[in-house]
């Protein structure tokens, strides 16, 4: 699995919106997903868990400070479920982070404050008054009130993510892991790069722990993880599906 830049993963040129210089500006009413054609992994956030375990694997990161992610594809630099058209694929949940692009809060230096702001190098951030970010007055539309509410509902479970992925790693959890996929046509394909819950573990926590963490919620994490691990051969099928029409 790939690392991210320094900036946030999709976000080239993000920067605060302004009512003096954006009210000629919109969003695409057509959403378009090709900035996340690229991307293998994908951020996650707890909340989203008992949804997208239904779809994708969900992982975390072998970095110094492991992430909460869903693999959306086996082989680098290629997400399986964006269409050639840029659509999300069918019948497929579409995990927040994604949503929420090209809109994101910024922290101030000192966290005490939250700036809305959108990648102004995004093909949905157009010219125009068919959608627009601010209305003619300078005020915000709906357009942007439902970013600033998505963005800090986001800021929240992110914050929330952070404190169950902490826990993992404090409780000597996470273990590294490899997969082994065979594709239709006899290739082997070996993923590393990731960590999983070392199932033993979880199951001699304390039973203090145990208790505290079904108090927090964390419990329901852990079972969406161990449930999101019959997704592999959706993305073998669908890697396979790619590789044949290449």
């Amino acid at each position: 699995m790939t690392a991210a830049s320094s900036l946030p993963l999709f976000y080239q040129r993000p920067r605060p919106l302004r009512a003096d210089s954006d009210k000629g500006m919109s969003l695409s009413s057509v959403p378009n997903f090709g900035f996340a054609a690229g991307a293998n992994i994908l951020p996650m956030i707890a909340a989203e868990m008992a949804v997208a375990c239904r779809y994708y694997p969900i992982l975390f990161t072998s970095t110094p400070n492991p992430q909460l992610v869903a693999l959306v594809g086996l082989r680098p630099n290629e997400n399986l479920f964006v269409e050639a058209d840029g659509s999300w694929a069918s019948g497929f949940y579409i995990p927040a982070y994604v949503r929420r692009y090209p809109f994101i809060f910024m922290e101030s230096q000192d966290k005490s404050q939250l700036t809305l702001c959108i990648d102004e190098a995004s093909s949905s951030f157009i010219k125009g008054r068919k959608n627009p970010v601010f209305d003619k007055d300078g005020g915000l539309t709906e357009v942007t009130k439902t970013a600033v509410a998505f963005c800090r509902d986001y800021q929240t479970h992110h914050q929330s993510t952070t404190d169950f992925v902490e826990a993992l790693v404090a409780a000597d959890l996470l273990v590294d892991h490899r997969a082994d996929v065979t594709m239709a046509d006899g290739q082997k394909m070996g993923l590393t790069g990731f960590k999983i819950i070392d199932e033993a573990r979880y199951n001699a926590l304390p039973d203090a722990e145990f208790l505290r963490w079904r108090s927090l919620g964390w419990l329901n994490g852990v079972t969406c993880h161990f449930v999101s691990t019959g997704n592999w051969q959706t993305l073998v099928d669908r890697t396979s599906s790619r590789m044949k029409s290449a």
